[in-house]
């Protein structure tokens, strides 16, 4: 993993200076910027997934591109980052693309320049052979801890689209929080519930429920995009170099966490931004790929359109400009 993990960063890195302006012109040019030698507020609030923001905060990498950048915690529910970014009270942040993308295309001003990584969800089941498969789940009732219409119900959807389930008509579904999934499950409320995988880990160790489909483990899943790193589209606009740089210390971030995902575990829970058992805390990151390219996370949007317009959360028309209007790869640009 470790070389697979250096070499996509090492082409990431490579593809920022292969076509850029020269290093004193890039300079020149930032100087110009609002964003230059000003605080950029970039919007983290812990967690695992988004980890790539607190080691590029702590290791420096921030910095060693010239930026002044402060951690920045924001309040609300699962549209908390998107509103936080379109609304410019952050500058920057990342999410699901399940979170992200919808709010992205219907107006909220941001823009997506870099994936994060892969995982990091599994539909679950109670650890019976009544169900075996997706197929088995038909008529029945899956839980969606976040909410109708949020993260987890699109990403089910994907999930059940995939192996030929109509996710419109075939399956219910019932907003129930994670907490209460496994109680809810042995009480026939529910037969299925999306989890995350740290939360879920525990469970499974105690052999009460089983995985029965994965975006983080299933071939067809493992290469998607899960996270997404987003920009305020004004702040886009008016500083382009600055974000430039920003998605460079975000890769950077990335293949220091590739190479030393144990260290980088060990920086998130010293700083607050990890919890759990340290050990199992390990194990789960080590399923997210941090390697991840541009051209997987183009990939996984476009597709991602496409079944979203299927499942009516998008309007229709043309995938490949609604991918235009938020896919900005800046270090890939001329």
């Amino acid at each position: 993993m470790k070389r697979i993990c250096t070499i996509a960063a090492m082409m990431a890195l490579a593809a920022s200076s292969a076509f850029a302006m020269t290093a004193e012109e890039e300079n020149e040019a930032w100087k110009k910027e609002p964003a230059y030698n000003q605080t950029i507020r970039v919007g983290y609030n812990g967690g695992l997934c988004l980890g790539t923001f607190g080691i590029a905060q702590a290791k420096g990498f921030y910095e060693a591109e010239g930026l002044k950048t402060a951690i920045t915690k924001y309040q609300g529910g699962s549209s908390a980052q998107g509103d936080a970014i379109g609304t410019g009270k952050i500058d920057l942040a990342g999410d699901h693309i399940a979170t992200l993308l919808v709010p992205a295309l219907r107006g909220v001003r941001m823009v997506f320049t870099a994936g994060i990584h892969t995982g990091c969800k599994t539909l679950y089941v109670l650890n019976t052979d009544e169900y075996k498969s997706t197929a088995d789940l038909k008529g029945k009732t899956i839980a969606v801890p976040d909410g109708i219409g949020a993260s987890d119900q699109n990403i089910t959807m994907r999930l059940l689209a995939a192996d030929g389930i109509d996710p419109l008509k075939d399956v219910k579904y019932k907003v129930v929080e994670s907490g209460a999934a496994v109680l809810a499950l042995e009480s026939g409320e529910i037969q299925a519930i999306l989890l995350s995988d740290q939360f879920a880990r525990q469970f499974v160790d105690q052999g009460k429920i089983k995985a029965i489909r994965s975006i983080t483990t299933d071939p067809d899943f493992e290469r998607d995009c899960c996270c997404i790193h987003a920009v305020n589209l004004d702040f886009y606009k008016a500083n382009p170099i600055t974000v430039k740089k920003l998605t460079r210390a975000h890769e950077a971030a990335k293949k220091f966490i590739c190479e030393h995902p144990d260290e980088a575990v060990e920086i998130l829970k010293a700083n607050g931004w990890a919890s759990g058992d340290i050990e199992l805390v390990k194990k789960i990151f080590k399923t997210f790929h941090y390697d991840l390219t541009d051209a997987e996370t183009e990939s996984t949007l476009r597709r991602t359109i496409a079944d979203y317009q299927k499942f009516n959360i998008l309007p229709a028309g043309d995938p490949d400009e609604m991918l235009k209007r938020v896919w900005h790869p800046v270090l890939e640009e001329n």
